[in-house]
């Protein structure tokens, strides 16, 4: 499974996870940072890509347009980014 993460997430998790998920991506990577999430969403299933990400807006795309792409919501609670 290849994933992409969102914004909300930190630029480093797809090197920390490049043994488990490979040729998973960050969005800042691909230059979309500042992209609407529809156009991640778009590109994500254009490329066959799992989003991760905090953000509900995700979940609202996939229930109004279906899957794919398939979508992973990180609902951490209250930590800090360096725990999360």
């Amino acid at each position: 499974m290849k994933l992409l993460f969102d914004n909300n997430l930190s630029s480093k998790l797809p090197k920390l996870l490049a043994d488990v998920f490979p040729d998973s991506i960050h969005v800042v990577e691909i230059g979309m940072r500042n992209f609407e999430d529809i156009e991640i969403w778009k590109y994500a299933k254009e490329k066959s890509l799992t989003i991760v990400s905090k953000d509900k807006d995700f979940y609202y795309l996939n229930s109004a347009f279906g899957s794919p792409p398939k979508f992973i919501s990180l609902v951490p609670g209250n930590c800090r980014l360096r725990i999360l």
